[in-house]
């Protein structure tokens, strides 16, 4: 019988909790009650003692070797959840083996060391993974991800050829192929919707629209226009950013973003100064159309027919494109049909060559053509066109031609030199060219209002007095002043050059200047 090694007593009581056994009399907790008997005399076999979480004779399992095993099913388990193969499961364990120096680890620290793996494993194979998926799925914090994400390409010493950059195409690529949403779609629809998607990428891309801006939020506002365009239903902004985990207001902006480009291409069409961005949904896909044909054209310089301000366009489609606006085509075969001939008789040409003057007077005389036909009542369908509140995008069924080379994942050398149609300068340069302009204003009133306490007589009032048409009354009304304009006071009272204050560095230059300047 075992004896208590404090009371040497023999009478014991095991717990329930953890099943050790203590002594009944001193309530001392027995430290090897896990010890099996030695049988057979001196001559027999040796006892064992069995650690928790073993069995059998002879087994004795180590720390060490339990901690890997559980981190390397924490492993799998992170990996089965980001959807990932087995090899790239194994290509994360080979990574982690090598940055703990084969100890592996637990906690909530080991998560996020999983999760970076898997991101940085992804880009390296160039199959873009985003952060906020990762970090939904382990139940980590963007910005911590991040921060581990850059130690792991640190202490792997990961260079620009085996780390390349962020792909958004991919990104798309892989949110259009694995959202449940389109599961249903046949082939050849996920198949334009790809192609489509990637054009408008890659235009967005040169328009700065990406440029220093998390890339999801644009991803969600192509998947919703183009699934728009195609007439794929119940695809909106707050599902489509709820699926990539992306922030719902950051989309909507973006995606306005995107059709306000889409209303400045527009502006070079005849009809361009009636899209908005209220309707450019119905004008879409009259503008990509331009747009593919714009980037499908010869770069100038390189013809010398190239006129300046002209792309090549087939008559044929330009003339349906105005039918189509304001006329039945069953009713218009005769127009059709001399169209056509002029522009069969054009296929001599090299390429056909219409600048947008050019363009719009042919609109212009259609349009007047047109009018002509309705006071004589030649159309009877015009008016059943006309009484149609919206436009069905859908209608257009050649819309798409898929043959320009930005339907393909270019470089970013190659995106930029494609035209468009549309060359504007990056969002955040006339942001802070706006900026700039409201600063030099503030600067200005500030400097007349320290003029006016300096000379109060010349001092003239700064409020602006306006007269009511209606009653003739008189009101004076008076901007207040906020933080900023006390801050540019403090700093033109301490000398502060006026080209420094409009960059707007406040806080640099009232350490420099105001706080520090009895230093100086």
């Amino acid at each position: 019988m075992p004896i208590c090694v404090s009371c040497k007593g023999n009478s014991f009581i095991r717990d329930d909790t953890s099943e050790r056994l203590y002594c009944s009399t001193c309530g001392q907790l027995q430290d090897y009650d896990n010890y099996v008997d030695v049988y057979g005399g001196i001559s027999g076999p040796t006892g064992t003692f069995i650690r928790l979480g073993t069995s059998g004779q002879g087994t004795d399992y180590q720390y060490r070797e339990t901690k890997i095993h559980e981190a390397k099913k924490l492993i799998d388990d992170v990996t089965l959840r980001l959807n990932l193969s087995l090899s790239r499961g194994d290509e994360i364990k080979a990574m982690i083996d090598k940055i703990t120096e084969g100890e592996y680890g637990q906690g909530n620290w080991f998560n996020v060391l999983i999760g970076a793996c898997a991101y940085v494993a992804m880009r390296r194979d160039n199959k873009s993974m985003p952060i906020a998926q990762v970090g939904s799925t382990i139940g980590c914090d963007d910005y911590e991800l991040g921060r581990m994400i850059m130690r792991v390409v640190d202490f792997l010493d990961l260079k620009k050829p085996d780390f390349p950059e962020f792909d958004i195409v991919k990104l798309y690529e892989r949110t259009l192929q694995n959202w449940r949403m389109f599961g249903n779609l046949g082939e050849s629809v996920k198949e334009r919707m790809k192609k489509q998607g990637i054009f408008l990428i890659q235009c967005a891309i040169k328009w700065f629209l990406t440029t220093g801006r998390r890339p999801l939020p644009m991803v969600v506002a192509i998947l919703v226009l183009v699934a728009e365009l195609n007439g794929v239903g119940g695809v909106t902004i707050q599902e489509c950013a709820k699926e990539v985990n992306a922030v719902v207001n950051t989309c909507r902006l973006r995606y306005r973003e995107l059709l306000e480009a889409l209303v400045k291409a527009a502006q070079v069409l005849p009809w361009g100064k009636d899209v908005t961005v209220k309707n450019v949904i119905r004008h879409a896909p009259s503008v990509i159309q331009y747009m593919e044909k714009k980037s499908m054209s010869e770069p100038r310089g390189k013809n010398d027919l190239d006129l300046e301000g002209c792309v090549g366009l087939d008559l044929k489609d330009v003339v349906r494109e105005c039918l189509r606006k304001d006329c039945d085509a069953d009713n218009s075969a005769a127009e059709i049909e001399k169209l056509n001939k002029l522009s069969h008789d054009s296929q001599q040409m090299d390429k056909l060559k219409l600048s947008h003057e050019c363009l719009s007077m042919i609109y212009s005389k259609f349009l007047d053509e047109i009018e002509n036909l309705k006071s004589s009542g030649g159309f009877g369908a015009v008016h059943e066109r006309e009484e149609r509140q919206y436009f069905d995008p859908h209608d257009y069924t050649e819309w798409w031609n898929g043959k320009s080379e930005l339907s393909k994942k270019l470089l970013l050398k190659n995106i930029l030199e494609k035209d468009v149609g549309l060359d504007p300068m990056p969002p955040s340069y006339v942001k802070g060219l706006k900026a700039c302009k409201r600063r030099r204003e503030r600067i200005h009133a500030a400097k007349q209002r320290i003029h006016n306490i300096m000379h109060p007589s010349n001092a003239h009032s700064d409020a602006c007095i306006s007269e009511d048409v209606l009653t003739g009354r008189k009101r004076k009304r008076r901007r207040s002043l906020d933080w900023e304009d006390l801050i540019i006071e403090t700093l033109l009272l301490h000398q502060v050059k006026e080209e420094e204050i409009e960059q707007g560095w406040y806080n640099s230059l009232l350490d420099l200047h105001v706080f520090n300047s009895g230093f100086m």
